[in-house]
């Protein structure tokens, strides 16, 4: 049997869980870059029964899945992935699996890259690099307005945390409720008064119909242009241009990008050239621990499988 292992970037998916049985048996081939469109999919992958995918680097919606007729099993990494169609998968008799996640490591980023834009550690990290030495007065957390949109498993960490720094914690989303807010320590508020009321703006629901362009030009107008945006969730939450814009004109003092429209971000992307922005290649799942429970599950979500057995995580899609 053919087994592939998709988007492997940094080249580390065989290090992290003991594939040795596996590859025994069946041809393992793994995949580091990413493929150019659904195309490249197809031809790369028309002869495998088996596919590792990570997170949602490589998506898999139907035309795509009708387009792969050897495929018996479909992994991905994590519980939930919106880049695979489940519903045609199961239709075509192509069992999905997901796999444990720790749930802390994009917790832990959208919390270095709020304190990164507070004390502007890039910029002064980049001028030490340039041979230059203070050039900037960094902000405080302390006594300042963390706004959480979304109090989810992340959210209600960030929410924590932000209290544990002194931080007054103001939260909104579609769903949420004044009980919920409590529970972690926030306050609810409506989605304006969260925008014009926050120092720092972090983001944390799914990508969904309901939150492509949940930050959008109205949102970020009413921010302060002392307020920085952190959004390690999803890139279509947040309206790329408005948030452009808003950084060229200095209507915000910055914000902290770690997913974007289009991934990898290209290479010419304005992104690139914008200023106060921190910028990071979607890792806020991308650690040593998330890797070894991702790769290790989708060893055992694969040896189950061949054995006939029932897989313990299946896919939410």
């Amino acid at each position: 049997m053919r087994i592939a292992i998709l988007d492997d970037y940094q080249g580390v998916a065989l290090k992290m869980a003991d594939w040795s049985r596996l590859q025994r048996a069946h041809e393992i081939v793994v995949f580091r870059k990413p493929f150019a469109g659904a195309d490249e999919v197809v031809r790369a992958l028309a002869d495998f029964e088996v596919i590792s995918a990570m997170r949602e680097r490589t998506p898999f919606p139907r035309s795509v899945l009708e387009r792969l007729p050897k495929l018996k099993l479909l992994v991905s990494t994590g519980h939930w992935n919106a880049a695979i169609d489940v519903k045609a998968a199961a239709e075509r008799g192509i069992v999905t699996a997901g796999t444990p996640s720790t749930g802390h490591a994009a917790f832990e980023l959208s919390i270095a890259m709020l304190m990164c834009v507070a004390r502007q550690i890039h910029v002064e990290h980049q001028s030490v690099r340039e041979g230059g030495w203070q050039v900037g007065v960094g902000n405080d957390l302390f006594g300042t307005t963390l706004g959480v949109i979304g109090l989810g498993r992340i959210g209600a960490q960030m929410a924590k945390v932000g209290r544990a720094f002194g931080m007054k914690v103001i939260a909104w989303s579609q769903n949420l409720s004044e009980e919920r807010a409590r529970e972690c320590g926030a306050q609810r508020v409506e989605k304006a008064e969260l925008f014009s009321k926050s120092d720092y703006v972090t983001v944390h629901v799914k990508l969904s119909e309901r939150t492509r362009g949940l930050v959008g030009a109205a949102e970020i107008a009413l921010m302060k242009p002392t307020a920085y945006l952190v959004n390690t969730a999803r890139g279509p939450i947040v309206d790329e241009k408005a948030l452009i814009a808003a950084l060229n004109e200095g209507r915000i003092a910055g914000a902290a990008l770690d997913v974007f429209d289009i991934e990898p971000l290209p290479a010419d992307h304005v992104l690139r050239r914008t200023p106060r922005v921190l910028l990071t290649p979607h890792i806020g799942y991308v650690s040593q621990a998330s890797y070894k429970d991702f790769y290790g599950g989708t060893v055992k979500a694969i040896e189950d499988w061949l054995a006939g057995r029932p897989v313990d995580h299946p896919l939410k899609g």
